[in-house]
């Protein structure tokens, strides 16, 4: 429970069920089985349907997603790093190395390009978060404000379905508080990940083109958090984290966090600064937040999914709105990845079953709720160990697992749903989120 009262994340191990209610409104219902194969629902009927299968000896995941009346599948493929199992983005096709090429290096001359945001409501919304450049030198410019845009526009959706849509402000007016909005410079260095990404991924194609496995760590977060390069991020989904003082507070689509120094070999999390902020609830802009190793490949992954949507625009609308001609050799069709050619077909219920694990998360909600209101049995509570006397036991936020458990002894037991924990003892829950108090109940 957050401090509100409200429910901030429940667990229901019957069902093998965790929903989380972010502070940003939305809901996600997780339910995953022993076989890897998952469901996640979301507000609005968006979601996905995921079943694993192997090749060549890997684990891939199939994900058919739904959102909005349109279903499209992805590939994911699964790998340890840090003792914490990832799924890294798989592209189902590859393009002509020519055309990554042509992507990477700078166009023959900047070209202007009309995006027309200024009629989309999100543009209204996040106009003063996000300026568009008025020229491209090069695609990964481009990349970078089709990138920022398609999140932008996803974040405003997800307001809309959980009920809390941003209102628009109009152009002069104060933006919210505590908001920071992209700079170039922010954007340059996410141009920069753009293109280091499309470098991986042609050397990626070139593998696929002769038939030879391909390592997803190569192009995943366990390379980012090894090589010693101060990488960004950006999200492509809301999540909530906790700062250096141990405050949680919330991240969305369209935020830019730098990764600072590589984490501990031992760390399941690393350690972020946030380059900008949208204000209200939203982390603060130089804050430090603790972000999951699965997490953190999950923005890597939708920021390599925006990119190959992009790229495919990009073929598409050559020479169109202002876009420069791409050299014949760039045109060829994209190849199918020799993974994605074996793999089972899309789950033609997803729909359905996410709609479905909605309902059945608002009754287990009731349940568990309902379960924890009305606290332990009589006979429960006789059993439970008088404290013993001394002076007054003090949590406080930002306090370890090891000092709680010092001044409180062991819980009597643990909802453990990731990187947040909750310690349940006789007469108190404790809520870690990182491994540092978050919560007091």
């Amino acid at each position: 429970m957050r401090a509100n009262g409200r429910p901030g994340d429940v667990h229901d191990a019957r069902r093998g069920m965790d929903v989380h209610h972010g502070l940003n409104g939305n809901r996600r219902v997780s339910v995953e089985r022993a076989d890897h194969s998952r469901i996640v629902a979301e507000r609005g009927g968006r979601g996905y349907v995921q079943h694993p299968y192997n090749y060549h000896g890997r684990e891939f995941a199939h994900r058919t997603y739904y959102e909005h009346g349109r279903a499209y599948d992805r590939f994911y493929n699964r790998y340890q790093y840090h003792g914490v199992f990832i799924e890294g983005y798989a592209p189902a096709v590859y393009f002509a190395p020519a055309f990554y090429g042509w992507a990477y290096n700078p166009w023959v001359a900047p070209v202007a390009f009309s995006w027309g945001f200024a009629v989309n409501p999100w543009y209204g919304a996040y106009g003063f978060y996000f300026t568009p450049f008025p020229v491209y030198p090069s695609a990964s410019l481009w990349l970078t404000d089709y990138i920022i845009s398609q999140q932008l526009a996803a974040a405003y959706q997800a307001g809309v379905d959980a009920g809390q849509a941003p209102p628009p402000v109009a152009a002069g007016a104060a933006p919210p508080d505590g908001a920071v909005a992209l700079t170039p410079e922010v954007k340059q260095l996410v141009a920069d990940e753009v293109k280091r990404q499309l470098a991986l991924e042609n050397q990626e194609a070139q593998q696929n083109a002769q038939n030879q496995d391909i390592d997803p760590a190569s192009s995943g977060v366990a390379r980012m958090l090894s090589d010693n390069i101060q990488h960004v991020f950006v999200a492509g989904h809301d999540l909530d984290v906790v700062d250096a003082s141990g405050t949680e507070c919330a991240v969305s689509e369209g935020d830019v966090l730098q990764l600072p120094a590589p984490p501990p070999a031992d760390a399941t999390a690393a350690n972020l600064v946030m380059l900008t902020s949208k204000g209200g609830q939203e982390c603060r802009k130089g804050s430090s937040v603790s972000v999951g190793l699965a997490d953190l490949q999950d923005m890597q992954n939708s920021m390599r999914e925006t990119i190959d949507k992009g790229m495919a625009d990009l073929q598409t609308n050559q020479s169109k709105g202002g876009l420069p001609a791409i050299p014949a050799s760039a045109k060829a069709a994209p190849v199918k990845a020799q993974f994605a050619a074996v793999a089972p077909p899309p789950d033609p219920n997803a729909a359905e079953q996410i709609t479905a694990q909605s309902k059945e998360a608002d009754t287990a909600e009731q349940e568990v709720l309902s379960q924890a209101q009305s606290g332990p049995s009589d006979g429960a509570a006789a059993a439970a160990p008088a404290a013993p006397a001394g002076p007054p036991k003090t949590i406080g936020l930002g306090q370890t697992i090891d000092e709680v458990t010092g001044i409180l002894g062991q819980p009597k037991s643990v909802v453990d749903l990731g990187a947040k924990k909750i310690y349940v003892y006789p007469d108190m829950k404790v809520t870690f989120n990182n491994g540092k108090v978050t919560d007091v109940q």
